[in-house]
């Protein structure tokens, strides 16, 4: 079993920076892939970038390549999601979900464990 917990959001201006933290609890952390997923108000969840258990993998969605960079500290049972040049479409609730494999997962069905997810609020 993984508990997840996120840490690092809040309210920047358009064009600043917000860095993400998802915590993990559990010796086995470094088996589990880890994807970032969004929730806006009144829209779908969607997945915003993943990484494989050795970070050897990586996806972004379309919609914040080039603005934001995952990346995981296995020794700290943790991964980052740097989110730069922010924009107030990006306010969402963030959630970090992890699942046990060695490829890489982009769908949220896919996921097995979940965080509680964290609000991040961009203004204009």
């Amino acid at each position: 079993q993984v508990q997840l917990v996120e840490s690092g959001g809040g309210l920047v201006q358009a064009g600043g920076s917000l860095r993400l933290s998802c915590a993990a609890s559990g010796r086995t952390f470094s088996s589990y892939a880890i994807g970032w997923f969004r929730q806006a108000p009144g829209q779908e969840q969607n997945s915003i970038a993943a990484i494989s258990w050795d970070g050897g993998k990586i996806y972004y969605a379309d919609s914040v390549k080039g603005r934001f960079t995952i990346s995981r500290d296995n020794s700290q049972n943790t991964v980052y999601l740097q989110m730069n040049s922010l924009r107030p479409e990006d306010t969402a609730v963030y959630y970090c979900a992890a699942v046990s494999t060695k490829n890489l997962r982009v769908l949220s069905t896919t996921y097995e464990h979940w965080g509680q997810g964290i609000q991040v609020t961009v203004s204009p």
